[in-house]
């Protein structure tokens, strides 16, 4: 420091006047004094020592209270100003440090109005309330013979650097504080598991400790590791009939808290109350009595999911240990807690040792002293150093007698004593006293040699008295986790203006969607694009769609599109499952217009394709695909209109799910297995197929011409010959690469078409593949026109729809369009 004035005065006055206020002399300064004030905050303010488990402010006021304890209460506002001669800062962080501890009803005992846990309402002024130390905290807090004392701040009194806490009350209290870069969240735990977490720890067994609370309440403390991690805490509630009662609240919370936030959920329609009171006083009850017709056990859920009825608390045991901040688990702090108290109680009972050593040699030497007149040998002595000598002299014979050597102050103890005690001095007395000290004597060396068995006594004995006033309080359970989306309340309602194609909370239309925030939407456009958004705003465009309505990944919709450019129809049944917001797919392939959407799979519609001509389309018989899958052809012909006829019975339905299958999507791609087949027969099929490659057979065949073929088609049932086809010559051409029939793969409906041009057959092979039937072997003769004839329960001729419904743009005919 010295060195640095030097250096200052050596500066001229310009030279010291940039050194002052340069940077380099704030970060300095900043350094120096930052790292003082974070360390001060950290050690000597927010977090608690692991040794005692208190932060100093605590501390303090408990050693004023030890300091003026005589046995009755003394008002809170001198507790306070006699906590203020160890404690460097104001009276009010004090007395609210005093009611805090106060309230933990652990080490304090209170009288008059200390505040309310469970409504959160203040204490009463310091000057109107009274308290005292607690039986517990006098038998386990204090020990002047073994408290280690330093000055106090202004070095007029003196401090203990730590209580020596015999239970761990580090836990028992729990604690809450944040300081420079660090913060503490300790919850308490229930006394009597604790001190049998350190009777386990002390016979060498496992423990496990739970957080317990005063509020009471229920926990989930699965994500508790130890000390940290974090834990769920729920209100008890119970049903009175149509009232909802909530009997003890979270800890974190107060009842008015509590109801504030109940309120709350209510204006944002999350729940439906008719009423909330609070008729909390030295127990918690809340009354909460929902709508008409707003069932109970819903609105328990609502309560948990909206509410502080639930809260998550993070628990983060952060302690002073050796003077810095350390992370520690409970089972850390047992063990250190309980190394304290075994090093405590040896210290008591060493100290008990030496005063009971003390005693027995001062009553020895009286007993010696007055029963062999020693006292008669200093009649004649004219100095101290006579009466010494002639004393030591005296009391030589007997030092067999004695535990330790005669010092000059056990001689002045013996002269002090009163000329009446030779006179009055009862021997037979005197002997019993030294054998009951004796035996205490003895008592203290087994409970040294046996530490820990006595330490699990005085533990025993500390339950047996204290015990029944700490029972647990909060129920430990495992809590099912609250279904927000379940247990939320269609009440938003969401319109969609098909002339303007807005869509939002705030469109009026004559279809509206219930929903809750948790919903997404579907829309898909007339082309098959579709994309999932999340909730609307109050307004926005989205223009013309095809359909708009709440997305349900278990929604199976029928699809019908149509091909632009060749005017085929396709169809298939699909799910739409994976997405991403707001990105755009595809229902049908590219150049294809949507003519059929339905979210009812199970719909029979009516195919018109000319005035004379009508054709069944059953949705269920279409292979279920992707949505970014093709379907199957339905049809080469133009279709007028699409009308919806009935929907499926339930034992229709039964009886397709037993003989249908799973589709595959990829049965068109590569043919996995190259299998020789014979053909010995006439076909009867639904198109005229005209092939484009030579087939390659490796038996004899007759048939007219080289037969080609674009791709594999796969074969599962057996079809009946309906036209029989002339043959001039006979040639012999191995098979190649036929797929082996796939007998999982459903038969599709019958359908009639008109020859297709052959560029075209490839993809009509493949979209017959999966339901077209040929028998092992049969003999083949080129068609001029085929037809299938499926084998399965016939589908019996829907009725007339008398509903009806209106035609729209497409000529579609569907009621349950749109929503």
């Amino acid at each position: 420091m010295s060195d640095e004035i030097n250096k200052e005065d050596d500066l001229s006055p310009v030279e010291a006047v940039r050194s002052v206020t340069s940077n380099d002399y704030f970060r300095e300064m900043m350094d120096r004094n930052f790292l003082q004030y974070a360390s001060y905050v950290i050690k000597d303010r927010a977090i608690p020592d692991v040794d005692d488990g208190f932060k100093p402010v605590q501390r303090r006021i408990l050693w004023s209270l030890h300091r003026i304890d005589d046995g009755r209460t003394h008002k809170a506002a001198n507790v306070i100003g006699h906590t203020m001669q160890f404690h460097p800062h104001g009276d009010a962080s004090i007395g609210d440090a005093l009611v805090v501890l106060a309230n933990k009803e652990y080490f304090v005992e209170k009288q008059g109005n200390f505040g309310n846990i469970f409504t959160g309402s203040p204490a009463a002024a310091p000057r109107y309330i009274e308290c005292c130390l607690s039986p517990l905290a006098r038998e386990v807090l204090f020990n002047n013979a073994i408290t280690e004392l330093v000055d106090s701040y202004d070095g007029r009194n003196q401090e203990p650097v730590a209580l020596p806490v015999k239970i761990p009350s580090l836990l028992m209290l729990g604690a809450e504080g944040i300081a420079v870069g660090m913060s503490t969240k300790i919850v308490p735990h229930n006394f009597n598991e604790l001190l049998e977490a350190q009777i386990a720890e002390l016979n060498g067994e496992h423990f496990q400790l739970f957080p317990d609370f005063l509020q009471g309440g229920l926990m989930d403390a699965r994500e508790y590791e130890d000390g940290n991690g974090k834990i769920t805490l729920r209100a008890k509630i119970v049903v009175d009939g149509k009232r909802i009662l909530i009997k003890e609240i979270p800890a974190s919370t107060t009842t008015e808290s509590l109801i504030a936030s109940i309120e709350k959920a209510a204006e944002k329609n999350k729940l439906k109350i008719a009423s909330i009171r609070d008729y909390t006083s030295k127990e918690v009850e809340i009354e909460v009595i929902p709508t008409r017709g707003y069932d109970c056990d819903k609105a328990i859920r609502a309560l948990y999911a909206y509410t502080d009825c639930s809260v998550s608390i993070s628990v983060n045991l952060m302690v002073i240990r050796d003077h810095r901040p350390t992370q520690m688990t409970v089972t850390e702090v047992i063990k250190r807690n309980t190394g304290r108290l075994l090093m405590y109680l040896q210290r008591e009972l060493e100290i008990e040792l030496a005063r009971l050593e003390d005693q027995f040699h001062a009553k020895t030497l009286a007993q010696i002293f007055f029963e062999n007149r020693i006292y008669k040998r200093i009649e004649e002595c004219k100095s101290q150093d006579e009466e010494y000598r002639e004393v030591h002299a005296g009391l030589a014979p007997f030092r067999h007698m004695l535990r330790r050597d005669i010092t000059n102050e056990d001689v002045d103890k013996l002269l002090a004593l009163p000329v009446r005690r030779i006179s009055r001095f009862d021997i037979e007395k005197n002997q019993r006293e030294l054998a009951e000290l004796l035996e205490n004597m003895k008592l203290v060396n087994h409970n040294l040699k046996h530490l820990k068995d006595y330490a699990v006594d005085y533990l025993k004995n500390l339950i047996s008295k204290y015990g029944k006033l700490f029972p647990r309080r909060t129920e430990i359970e495992y809590f099912d986790k609250i279904d927000r989306r379940a247990a939320a309340l269609n009440n938003i309602k969401v319109g969609y203006d098909r002339k303007t194609g807005y869509v939002g909370t705030a469109i009026k239309s004559d279809d509206l969607i219930a929903c809750n925030e948790f919903d997404r939407f579907l829309q898909i456009e007339k082309n098959g694009s579709y994309k999932v958004i999340p909730m609307v705003p109050e307004k926005m465009f989205v223009g013309k769609l095809y359909d708009f309505r709440k997305y349900d990944p278990a929604t199976e919709f029928g699809i019908v599109y149509r091909d632009i450019k060749t005017g085929k129809y396709y169809g298939k049944r699909s799910s739409i499952s994976g997405f991403i917001l707001d990105k755009e797919y595809l229902l049908c392939p590219d150049n294809c217009k949507l003519e059929l959407l339905t979210p009812r799979s199970d719909a029979v519609y009516l195919l018109t394709l000319d005035k004379s001509k009508q054709e069944e389309l059953n949705l269920m018989t279409l292979p279920a695909r992707t949505a970014k899958a093709r379907g199957i052809l339905i049809s080469s012909k133009p279709v007028a209109k699409i009308t919806h006829q009935r929907y499926l019975e339930a034992d229709e339905l039964a009886a397709l799910r037993q003989t249908a299958a799973p589709e595959d999507d990829s049965h068109t791609d590569d043919i996995a297995e190259t299998v020789e087949v014979e053909v010995a027969g006439t076909v009867e099929v639904t198109e005229t197929v005209e092939v484009s490659e030579t087939v390659e057979v490796s038996e004899t065949v007759e048939v007219a011409e080289t037969v080609e073929v674009t791709e594999t088609i796969e074969v599962t049932e057996t079809v009946e010959v309906t036209e029989t086809v002339e043959v001039a010559e006979a040639v012999e051409k191995p098979v190649k690469n036929v797929r082996k029939p796939d007998k999982s793969t459903p038969a599709g409906p019958p359908v009639e078409a008109t020859a297709a041009p052959a560029d075209n057959v490839a993809d009509e092979a493949a979209d017959h593949a999966s339901w077209l039937d040929v028998p092992p072997t049969q003999k083949v003769d080129k068609p001029d026109k085929i037809k299938q004839k499926r084998k399965g329960p016939p589908i019996a001729e829907p009725p007339t729809d008398k509903d009806g419904g209106e035609e729209d743009d497409f000529g579609i005919v569907q009621p349950e369009f749109g929503f």
